[in-house]
């Protein structure tokens, strides 16, 4: 692979355009190794000029018209699931530089990116597969993309109170949840929203995904996991005869009594994983398990 040129599709967080420097120095990166370098027009438009100036630049793309060898997400996690949601089924793996804070899925600091690209160059790096879900309505009514890396939420609307969201499993009563919302997680999705919420964390590949209601009626309603081959559907009522459905932060409005059914994808996102790092060490360092807060000095 080392004498290949490698074709990178670029996502950017287009408030982070502003950190013109740091984002020349992971386009020099690339570009040192004659890598094919395309970046996305939104994030494009509000480039520095001299950066969209630059005759080494390959092209800009628009939406999912694009064709790499790799994705670069430059930004925090939301940058990653925006990248995510271009890349839908052409299994494209997916870079993700963290120019934000926690970044669990863009988990590549820019000092960490020259590494990175050596390890890619010489097919030293590992590829991880994640499930996705995805949402259907029977009436057809849901417009954008229908799939879902973290998670997806039914929502109550902002001016409304709790709705009912009655659930079922393979067809089998679970129950109703009454609450301001239902958090469905993958497993990448459970240190996000999920968790927040009080959901459980799940390790990546265990072939589940969990149920969480925001802010609940009844205290004895509790998050619960399932099998992610399984069949969900649910159905809404709300005083306002509507609700909210946000796939991995990406909301619509849908009307009540439009039914929903929530099954896992046909297809799996792939994320290339540098071969040092592990679920487990990002959530130690992520979420500081195992430190001792009295440790910490005092101003």
């Amino acid at each position: 692979m080392t004498n290949k040129t490698l074709r990178f599709a670029i996502f950017g967080n287009e408030r982070k355009a502003t950190e013109g420097e740091r984002i020349k120095e992971i386009f020099d990166n690339l570009l040192h190794r004659t890598a094919a370098v395309y970046i996305e027009k939104t994030f494009y438009e509000v480039l520095p000029p001299t950066l969209k100036s630059d005759p080494r630049l390959a092209g800009v793309f628009e939406d999912d018209d694009f064709k790499a060898d790799f994705v670069i997400s430059l930004g925090g996690d939301g940058t990653f699931l925006k990248a995510a949601s271009k890349v839908g089924t052409k299994r494209t793996p997916i870079i993700g530089i963290n120019l934000g804070r926690l970044g669990f899925l863009a988990n590549v600091s820019p000092e960490e990116l020259s590494t990175t690209l050596d390890e890619i160059y010489a097919a030293d790096f590992d590829i991880d597969e994640r499930a996705l879900i995805a949402v259907e309505t029977e009436d057809g009514s849901l417009k954008g993309y229908p799939y879902a890396l973290n998670d997806i939420a039914i929502l109550k609307r902002e001016d409304a109170s709790m709705i009912s969201i009655h659930v079922s499993v393979d067809k089998e009563y679970l129950t109703t949840y009454r609450a301001d919302g239902l958090i469905i997680s993958t497993p990448t999705g459970s240190t996000a929203y999920s968790l927040s919420n009080g959901g459980p964390i799940m390790i990546p590949r265990t072939g589940i995904m969990s149920l969480t209601p925001v802010a609940p009626h009844s205290l004895n309603i509790r998050p619960i996991v399932i099998s992610d081959d399984t069949v969900l559907k649910l159905e809404m009522e709300s005083r306002n005869h509507s609700f909210l459905i946000a796939i991995d932060g990406r909301a619509e409005r849908l009307k009540e009594g439009t039914a929903l059914k929530i099954k896992k994808a046909p297809f799996k996102l792939r994320i290339v994983k540098r071969r040092n790092q592990s679920f487990f060490s990002t959530l130690r360092t992520k979420m500081m398990w195992g430190a001792d807060m009295r440790k910490q000095e005092l101003p």
